[in-house]
């Protein structure tokens, strides 16, 4: 009996890449690996290990429908870094929402729409291209209701800061002027809850493998919830250097001036000041129960520690 097909966007890239890899491991479905460049050295090793790659476009609807035809399950993911654009993240949103409607069973990865917590109007927290306070959260959080008026069956997968940031995103220690390694964000004495991507992966493999069970229901998920001052503690122990957590305001933050620092200043402002609401869900034990082998932070640094650039 042939295997059913779970159709994966994004998986040359870090959560599909992380499912698509879950999947060849596990064997229970057929793997069809979306992805814009199907001659990438990514993409053709997911072709070696025995996906089926297929050529699509998010901003191209018309390519899409072939990508998802047959299709039992769907895992779709946009990419906000790629473009900064919120308008055009929420339009290959819809996109994707109108090609996987024939599918069984359809997982978004999406995050809070920041704007049921902060209002437009509220001053704490400044408004970003207009109308959006934390853009790359906002239009996925605004594209779940696409997804709900479409009657896609879908399972909301709302993930975690992800512990490659500190790799590949330029979130880790930085040598402040005194020599030493500072780890910086304005959380204050909050929790932040993280994930490794690999585990969002095994966790969205999880959902799948649970059936229906997860239909039309937000499933959200983290690996640990340390504080910044518990994070550096443990860099400072996996690292074997001195990391010391530095608190800054977000104000300061959204004026560091790299590319997109007012939206991150913003999504730190909001997982401090409204903690409770955001860690709540996450708790790891959810988590845990979909994918067994869930990395906590010791586990993930004692991994990848040797990653982590040092400036």
């Amino acid at each position: 009996m042939a295997k059913k097909i779970i159709a994966v966007t994004g998986a040359t890239g870090a959560q599909g890449g992380g499912l698509a890899q879950a999947l060849l491991r596990d064997g229970t479905y057929a793997v069809r690996a979306i992805t814009r460049q199907p001659e990438s050295d990514k993409a053709r090793a997911l072709a070696g290990a025995g996906a089926d790659v297929v050529r699509a476009d998010l901003d191209e609807d018309a390519s899409l429908g072939h990508a998802f035809a047959g299709a039992y399950g769907a895992f779709c993911v946009t990419n906000y870094w790629e473009y900064f654009s919120p308008e055009r993240e929420f339009t290959q949103a819809t996109n994707l929402a109108q090609a996987v409607k024939g599918v069984e069973h359809v997982i978004w990865s999406t995050l809070e729409d920041t704007r049921k917590f902060v209002p437009l109007s509220d001053s704490r927290m400044p408004t970003l291209m207009g109308k959006y306070k934390v853009p790359h959260f906002d239009a996925k959080g605004e594209a779940d209701n696409v997804f709900r008026e479409l009657k896609v069956p879908t399972t909301y997968l709302r993930t975690s800061f992800y512990w490659e940031n500190f790799i590949y995103f330029g979130a880790g220690p930085k040598k402040g002027p005194d020599g030493k390694l500072y780890l910086t964000m304005p959380m204050g004495d909050k929790k932040l809850p993280g994930i490794a991507v690999a585990d969002i992966g095994k966790c969205a493999l999880g959902i799948f493998k649970r059936g229906s069970e997860f239909i039309g229901k937000y499933v959200a998920i983290s690996g640990e919830q340390p504080t910044g001052k518990e994070m550096s503690e443990k860099m400072t122990r996996a690292l074997g250097r001195d990391v010391l957590y530095q608190d800054v305001p977000p104000e300061v933050y959204r004026g560091f001036g790299f590319p997109g620092a007012d939206d991150l200043g913003n999504m730190f402002q909001f997982k401090r000041d409204f903690n409770d609401e955001f860690c709540k869900p996450r708790d790891p034990k959810i988590a845990r129960s979909l994918n067994p082998e869930l990395q906590n932070f010791d586990t993930w640094l004692a991994e990848n520690k040797s990653k982590i650039p040092l400036e």
